[in-house]
Parts: C-alpha cells; structure tokens; sequence
C-alpha cells in the first residue's frame, strides 16, 4: 500500500525518486526501498512525506481502489476518496460508514443533491447549503441598496 502510493504520487509530481530524497532530506536509496517495500519509512518520516505530498500518513498508509479494482490515488488532505458505491434498482446508494462518521451524517439527516454536466454529482448537508444560501441572498440583498 505504502509503496504503491509513494510511486503513484511521485509520478503525479513528475518528480524523480532522487528528486524526492532530495525534498524530504533521506538518501535516493532508501527512498527507493520504501518505494520497493523493502523497508518502510519511520512515523517522522511519514509525517514530512505526508506533507511533502499534500495528504495525510492515513491516506498514504491505506489502499483504496474502486469495485473494479482501479487503485485510486491518495486524497489530499482535507479532501477523501472511500471508494465507489453500486446504486440499486430503486435509485439508492449507500454512504461509506467511514464517510457518515466523518461528517456525522445520521438517518433522517437532509441532503442536497447537486450536479454538474460532464463532471459527476456532489452531496451537501442541506442545513450547510441553506445557510450558505442565506449569506449569498443576504450579500445580495445587500449589494442592490
């Protein structure tokens, strides 16, 4: 897992392996050997290539790939990937557990579904929409006197 999200995300940079080590003050070596598996990095370690690639150690300890086995990329920080869902033949999804713990989202909780051509669909506490809502009319309301 460890391995394959250092190789998956220094790609994305475009960046060598030396360049890396460079970065996060190790020897080409032995960044090449996490990125082997080999041997695995110590948890300071972790933290400074945590940061280095804008993610969190979480993220880049842990394997997540999509039902048919696509391994995704870890999420930078503040932003998370818990795989897909299947919709059934009613039109539900079920949210990851990992993702309603994360935002607290409990049964009867409000949603907003929104959308946008071409690039998927986004899901919203509806009290967070409603309230960002208030301020736009609010700053409107504001900007027409």
């Amino acid at each position: 897992m460890l391995s394959e999200n250092l190789i998956v995300l220094r790609n994305l940079k475009g960046l060598s392996q030396e360049q890396i080590a460079e970065q996060i003050g190790v020897s080409r070596q032995a960044y090449a050997k996490w990125e082997k598996g080999t041997s695995i990095p110590d948890v300071e370690k972790c933290m400074v290539l945590a940061d280095f690639f804008g993610t969190t150690i979480d993220s880049l300890m842990r394997e997540n790939s999509t039902d048919s086995g696509l391994k995704l990329p870890p999420a930078p920080k503040g932003k998370y990937i818990w795989g897909t869902v299947t919709i059934n033949d009613r039109g539900q999804i079920v949210i990851p557990k990992e993702a309603r713990d994360t935002f607290d989202l409990k049964s009867g909780d409000r949603l907003v579904v929104m959308g946008s051509d071409g690039e998927g669909i986004v899901l919203q506490k509806a009290e967070i929409f409603e309230e960002m809502l208030r301020r736009i009319m609010s700053a409107a309301g504001k900007a027409g006197e």
